[in-house]
């Protein structure tokens, strides 16, 4: 699955001009090691907004998104109000996926009656969603979480996806982009580079024919989504993630973090709880910082993207 989703968040071509890097657009030197360290699934539970406020005050996880239709959204909206120069941005969730723990649509049921399953909640899965859901009904239940959230105080830097569903099909990838542009607010986006373009096309021929005929060149990017994380115990999950660090490539880098504490409410929502506190810990250790700053990485967020690359930036350049 995480293959999957990293190889269908593939999907934007250079910013306007294609020969200045995104570092360089957001003011650094083509070499310079640019990291975004990004955590996702605010808002799902109290374990992992706690874990998520804890690490952000810490300094390290520049940034997050939160899913607006789990129960404990209203929690970190209510911390993101009391803390507004916080870097958070929508985590755009078409499927509840845990076994107990589940969540349906923000708009009303009558409304998306595809994105549902027999018991009333969204899909459990990415191939489910693809298979059900109807392109309209998509649209009515991103703006409705969109909306939700502006409702709530917060102001998004950027539109990401929960297990990748936008990029499902080539329809619901025009609907997050034009999303994206109405209510102008960055979208998550990965460089696309020829190896890339080849792996998409093995996978979906449709995909990619389709991000052939868009027009992207507006768009800002990420250099490389990176993979990092691997391992079962707490110091393989830091060597695996150290490891990453020292062989992080100059541009624009980002790492997914999924954050949460070692508590009984997480032991019952997932068997992953474990993976989610080492993440927490691992980002939170002096150590991670420290090879951090001797390896001369620059810790940036999708708000800097959004000043700099999109907003009124992105709009004068349309003009």
């Amino acid at each position: 699955m995480c293959q999957i989703i990293s190889i269908l968040m593939t999907f934007s071509m250079a910013i306007s001009s294609p020969d200045m890097t995104m570092a360089e657009k957001l003011g650094y030197k083509p070499t310079d090691k640019l990291l975004i360290i990004h955590a996702d699934d605010i808002g799902m539970c109290h374990s992992v907004n706690y874990a998520t406020a804890s690490a952000f005050k810490q300094g390290m996880v520049t940034c997050g998104s939160i899913m607006v239709p789990c129960p404990w959204f209203p929690e970190f909206a209510a911390y993101y109000r009391e803390n507004p120069g916080l870097d958070v941005g929508i985590h755009l969730t078409t499927t509840s996926e845990w076994k107990y723990y589940r969540w349906g649509p923000v708009a009303p049921k009558d409304k998306v009656p595809s994105l549902l399953d027999s018991e009333g909640f969204l899909w459990r899965s990415t191939e489910e969603f693809r298979q059900h859901a109807k392109a309209e009904e998509v649209e009515i239940e991103l703006k409705a979480q969109i909306e939700r959230a502006l409702q709530f105080g917060i102001k998004p830097t950027h539109l990401d996806t929960h297990m990748g569903t936008v990029f499902a099909k080539p329809e619901f990838l025009e609907i997050y982009l034009r999303l994206a542009k109405e209510y102008n607010i960055t979208p998550m986006l990965i460089k696309l580079t020829p190896d890339v373009i080849n792996r998409l096309k093995d996978m979906r021929s449709d995909l990619a024919d389709k991000i052939a005929e868009m027009n992207l060149s507006d768009m800002p990017y990420l250099d490389e989504l990176v993979s990092a994380g691997a391992g079962q115990t707490y110091e393989e999950k830091k060597a695996s993630y150290h490891n990453a660090l020292r062989n992080l490539k100059p541009g624009v880098n980002q790492i997914i973090v999924h954050l949460g504490m070692d508590d009984e409410e997480l032991k019952h929502v997932t068997n992953s709880y474990l993976a989610r506190y080492y993440d927490y810990k691992v980002f939170t250790d002096p150590e991670t910082k420290k090879l951090i700053d001797e390896l001369g990485i620059k810790l940036i967020g999708w708000k800097d993207i959004k000043a700099k690359c999109w907003g009124d930036s992105f709009e004068s350049r349309k003009e």
